[in-house]
């Protein structure tokens, strides 16, 4: 990939443009991760890779259903069913497969979803058709979308070395959907939108800032949110993956392995502009933490059997 190419997807997903073009690209969203990863699932029940007997994720592991419903012309903005939230999840996914697409590699994708939906399934919220993908991007990042949608970049992907630091990283992005935090703050634009329209008298019946809020959605999946939602996510995400019996801190080793990454540095530019600095991450970590987790014995890192990439 030359300099030219690195340039460009590190501008597209930190602005997550929202024109013509991109729409055409968001909106393949279906075809990009659904049937390049789904499809080589299928719908049969997700489990861990070949040596499963290593880790309690081979007895457990549920699958999501896939079956989801078109966001109804009018959204409920105050209270958004399950099925809506899916839906403008997907499209919200979709904006940012339109900067980054999804990495080229079957095997990489089948791997990194059988992990996530392992994790998932320690959550709250099991029953969400939760997806997972690595983008093509050198950025260090990642990021969810409403209804069980996450992706994180090649570049922070390279950063791990086992996966324990895997299940930390996708825990902490399903502790935002669970918590439904990009959710609420779209909520709260759009009911202002809502309000707003209804005093100037341009409030559409059928709501068309569903649209409007895909692109919104999307900026704020990659861009940030307030500093409680990620200490929130943070501590859900040790816990998720400590449920799984993954070793319990695979997230602050990728924390401190971020931390130590260099200010200036390209790849951290996004991330350090929309998150609480890895430092301030680990000490409101660790104050919450305390000693809970001096008892947890025999947590599994299982870093020989962690996907390598081809490239």
């Amino acid at each position: 990939m030359n300099i030219r190419k690195n340039l460009l997807i590190s501008t597209l997903v930190a602005t997550v443009l929202g024109t013509s073009s991109m729409q055409g690209l968001a909106f393949d969203f279906k075809g990009v991760l659904k049937d390049a990863v789904e499809k080589e699932l299928g719908e049969k029940p997700v489990t861990t890779p070949d040596e499963a007997s290593q880790t309690p994720a081979d007895t457990n592991a549920t699958d999501s259903t896939s079956a989801t419903k078109t966001s109804e012309p009018e959204f409920n903005w105050k209270n958004p069913s399950k099925e809506e939230e899916i839906s403008l999840g997907r499209e919200i996914a979709g904006n940012l497969l339109g900067a980054a697409p999804l990495v080229n590699d079957v095997a990489l994708q089948k791997y990194v979803n059988s992990v996530g939906r392992w994790v998932a399934s320690q959550s709250e919220r099991p029953d969400l058709p939760w997806r997972f993908g690595v983008i093509e991007s050198d950025d260090l990042n990642a990021f969810a979308a409403p209804g069980g949608y996450i992706m994180l970049t090649k570049g922070l992907y390279r950063k791990l070395s086992n996966e324990a630091q895997l299940a930390g990283v996708l825990g902490h992005e399903i502790g935002h959907v669970v918590k439904k935090h990009q959710l609420k703050v779209l909520q709260k634009q759009q009911l202002l939108n809502i309000g707003a329209g209804f005093l100037s008298g341009k409030y559409a019946k059928d709501n068309k800032l569903v649209s409007k809020a895909i692109g919104t959605g999307a900026e704020i999946s990659a861009r940030s949110l307030d500093k409680s939602a990620e200490y929130e996510a943070d501590r859900l995400g040790l816990s998720y993956a400590t449920r799984a019996g993954y070793e319990p801190y695979g997230l602050t080793e990728v924390l401190q392995t971020i931390g130590q990454t260099n200010k200036n540095d390209s790849s951290v530019a996004l991330l350090f502009k929309t998150h609480p600095h890895p430092d301030d991450r680990l000490v409101a970590l660790g104050d919450a933490i305390g000693n809970k987790l001096d008892n947890i014995k025999n947590g599994k890192t299982l870093e020989n059997r962690f996907y390598q990439l081809k490239n």
